[in-house]
Order: C-alpha cells, then sequence, then structure tokens
C-alpha cells in the first residue's frame, strides 16, 4: 500500500471522525433547544405580563447568559404571549389572568385559554387604606436601629452594586416595622419580583395550613397512588419536605438535567417528578430536588375536589390573610402550581412572609400556621448537616458566618433572598439577578453590615 493510499485512508477516516462529532452535538443540541426557547419565552412572558417590567431590560439582564442570549424572541401584547426562537427551535408562552405564564407544552394553547381562573379570593379590603402588615400605610416609628448607616447600605447594595451581584429590590424589617425599602429606578413596590426557589416555602406554608385543617399529615406516606406497589410507599410528606425522598433527582441547572427537563419539557411536573425511581432509602441521604417541591404541590392539589376550591385555597388562607392579595403562583400545563420555581410578587409581600414565620405562623393577630409548625419548619432534615429544615434553609452549620445560627431563610438560585433572624427581630429581603453562576452576591457582608446597625 502506498502513501497516497494510506493518506487517503487517514483523511477519510479524519472527515467521518469529524462527521460523527458534529452528528452528536448536533443531537445534543437539538435536546437543549426545548430548554434554551422555553426558558427565553417562560420567563420573558412572565417578565413582560406579570411583572410589567421592559422586555429589553429584562434580554439585557435576566435573559443575558449562555445559549438564552442568542434567542429571538417576540412579544405579542394582544394576545399577551412571548414567542422565543434559536436555530431550528421554537417555545411560546402565554399569560392568563389568576395563572400567571404558562409554556406550552402537550397541551393546546385554546385547550388552556378556555380555562378560566375562579372568581372569589376577594380579600375584603384596600391596601392603600389601611395600615401596615396588611395595607401598604407605613408606620413612623424608631426601633432602635440605625436607619441612617442602613440607608448607606441600601445606596451601596442598590446603586452600586457594592456586594456584587445585581440587587433590584431591598426591604428590612425590624420589629415587625420597614425600618429600609429601596428600588432599582426600573423598579418600586408594586413590582411583583419573581421568587425562583423561594416558592417553596410558600409551598411550606400551604401545607401548614392543611396540617392545621387537619387535612394532611406529614408523618403519614405521602398520597401518591402510583408508589402504593413498591418501596417507594414509604417516603412521607415530612421525606419529600426535608428533601430526603430518596427518589432519584439531578438538580443540575447548567445542562440537560431533571430540573431543567421539568421546568421546560414536562405539562405535569408533579407527576414527572413522582415518576422517578427510589436511589437511596427515604430519610437517609440529603439532596437538594425542585422535583420533591412539585410533588408536594401535586398532593396539595389532591385535597380539594375542585380546582375552583384548589385556586382560591391560596388566596383566602394565605395570601390575602398576609396582605399579598396580588401575589401570582403559576401554574404548569396541568394546572398544578410550580411550587419549586414561579411565584411573583412584591418585596413587601415577600417581607411580609418573612414576617409570618418571623412570629410563629401568627400575622397581624391571626395563627395562620398551626402551633410549632415554624419550629418543625426550622428543625434540621437529619442528614443536611443543619443546612436544611422543611423547605427552608438553615444556619445551624453556619453557612453564613455573620448571621446568628437560629437564622432561616428561603432563597431562590438568581439571587433572591428572604433572611429571618428571630434572635434580632429582623427579616431581610433581597431581590435580583445574582446568580451563583457568576459569583451570586456576598450576602454574608450584607448581613454583617446591617446586624451592625443595631
Amino acid at each position: 500500500m502506498n502513501r497516497s493510499t494510506i493518506g487517503k485512508r487517514i483523511f477519510k477516516g479524519v472527515l467521518i471522525f469529524i462527521g460523527i462529532i458534529i452528528i452528536g452535538f448536533a443531537i445534543y443540541l437539538n435536546s437543549l433547544l426545548p430548554i434554551i426557547t422555553g426558558y427565553a419565552a417562560k420567563n420573558l412572558c412572565s417578565a413582560v405580563f406579570v411583572a410589567y417590567r421592559d422586555p429589553k431590560d429584562v434580554e439585557a439582564v435576566d435573559l443575558n447568559f449562555s445559549f438564552i442570549k442568542f434567542t429571538k424572541n417576540s412579544v405579542n401584547y394582544d394576545e399577551k404571549s412571548v414567542t422565543s426562537h434559536f436555530l431550528w427551535g421554537k417555545s411560546k408562552a402565554i399569560y392568563r389572568t389568576g395563572f400567571g405564564v404558562t409554556l406550552l407544552r402537550d397541551v393546546s394553547e385554546d385547550k388552556l385559554r378556555k380555562i378560566k381562573y375562579p372568581s372569589g379570593g376577594d380579600p375584603g379590603y384596600s391596601q392603600d387604606t389601611i395600615k401596615w402588615p396588611l395595607g401598604d400605610i407605613l408606620p413612623v416609628k424608631n426601633t432602635g436601629i440605625d436607619t441612617i448607616k442602613l440607608n448607606e447600605i441600601s445606596k451601596k447594595l442598590i446603586l452600586d452594586n457594592a456586594y456584587n451581584g445585581d440587587a433590584f429590590a431591598f426591604m428590612v424589617l425590624h420589629k415587625g416595622v420597614p425600618v429600609s425599602e429601596a428600588y432599582k429606578p426600573q423598579f418600586n413596590r408594586k413590582t411583583r419580583f419573581l421568587s425562583w426557589s423561594m416558592a417553596k416555602s410558600f409551598i411550606n406554608a400551604m401545607v401548614g395550613i392543611l396540617v392545621k385543617q387537619g387535612k394532611m399529615d406529614i408523618q403519614k406516606p405521602a398520597a401518591v397512588d402510583e408508589w402504593n406497589k413498591d418501596e417507594r410507599s414509604k417516603i412521607t410528606l415530612n421525606n419529600l419536605m426535608q428533601m430526603q425522598s430518596g427518589l432519584k433527582w439531578n438538580e443540575d441547572y447548567g445542562n440537560r438535567s431533571d430540573v431543567t427537563l421539568m421546568l421546560h419539557f414536562e405539562s405535569d411536573m408533579g407527576h414527572f417528578a413522582y415518576e422517578k425511581p427510589k436511589a437511596v432509602p427515604p430519610g437517609t441521604k440529603w439532596y437538594y430536588s425542585s422535583g420533591t417541591t412539585n410533588i408536594v404541590s401535586y398532593l396539595i392539589r389532591k385535597q380539594f375536589n375542585s380546582d375552583s376550591a384548589y385556586y382560591v385555597f391560596a388566596s383566602d388562607q394565605l395570601f390575602n390573610k398576609i396582605g399579598s392579595p396580588d401575589a401570582v403562583f403559576e401554574v404548569d400545563p396541568s394546572g398544578t402550581r410550580v411550587g419549586s420555581s414561579y411565584l411573583y410578587a412584591t418585596a413587601r409581600d415577600y417581607a411580609r412572609f418573612g414576617l409570618l414565620f418571623e412570629n410563629d405562623g401568627v400575622f397581624n393577630g391571626e395563627r395562620i400556621l398551626p402551633e410549632g409548625w415554624v419550629k418543625y419548619s426550622t428543625s434540621e432534615a437529619s442528614a443536611s448537616k443543619g443546612l436544611y429544615g422543611a423547605f427552608f434553609w438553615l444556619n445551624r452549620s453556619k453557612a453564613l458566618p455573620s448571621a446568628p445560627q437560629d437564622m432561616f431563610a428561603c432563597d431562590g438560585h438568581d439571587g433572591q433572598h428572604i433572611y429571618i433572624l428571630p434572635s434580632q427581630e429582623l427579616v431581610v429581603v433581597v431581590l435580583g439577578f445574582s446568580p451563583r453562576s457568576k459569583g451570586g452576591m456576598d450576602t454574608d457582608r450584607l448581613l454583617k453590615d446591617i446586624l451592625g446597625t443595631l
């Protein structure tokens, strides 16, 4: 065999190898397109039609990363929808009153638009005319905190980005009183902000209310019919809430994983999560899983005889009672609230929620959560090494060394935080876009500075 023949064969082999790589990459990229376009369509649609933000601002900040920044997005104000394109991929998300925004997956747009949010849920008050905490007439009260220093911290955080990240809103309560409130110029006290995983703690509160009503029991096996004939039947509601279910799960947001598939491919997120097989015995291993929260959200829905009762429940028994009547808890295409991720509420709403838990489940003199529920929620999951309770993060291991050990928190992966510090009578809310993939916000230094104002 001469050199020319050998050279041709090597060249042919290299071309085949390159072709295989290109085909493999194209197949993998094709599998990512629903995530890329779905993320852009869903989040831009919610930002525009739930939060009333400028789409150009959202694209420049919230969508300006990875492949997401290359999507071409079209906002239709007449039908209240967003369609996003990338290469040959396309996704559409639609807004519906009451339901918020839903990404179209395995369901027709016509079918979803025919479903109407139930009437009712009237709070019976106007926030503009009543006093805090139910209303927006804020008290003028000296709580002993140094408000001058606190305002300096607000300026550094909001205007100067001095703590890294990008904070849109900031609020501090001391002794139940708002002592600091600040927003970037494009936001205000009426703006609804995305919760991301802070929504999990609101699911905790809904379970607490149902426990108080005698409709749920955290120590009993979760009522998932599909688990009855295998070892998953031993998984309790408590296992799910403490993220020790034992179910197989991958929470990697930077790749094609269980969580990105659930949020961007699936029409029934709870069903997707509860179909996961057992990986370890329940209660033996802690690992963060947004899927478990959507299973719990599915279980909440099962407690009601009708969807109308299910939707009104959240308003009547939680949001209206804590001064948050305009909060929007979005649903998946099947109609179940996306408990893992998709709540939209104001900075004041998030502060009020923190106040509910700081005050042991009592708000404005009314007991909302059962006695002992906050203690349960902040008791560490056995395998979490002091990091986690029941859909709340803990500081028992001093993960944030500047904060006291009794602090507990709601955290969203793009820099959304509610810090509850009972021993200091503080609630701190930080909202914005500070993803951990870009280093995140230095919240330990922020909390240290805030504690220095006491």
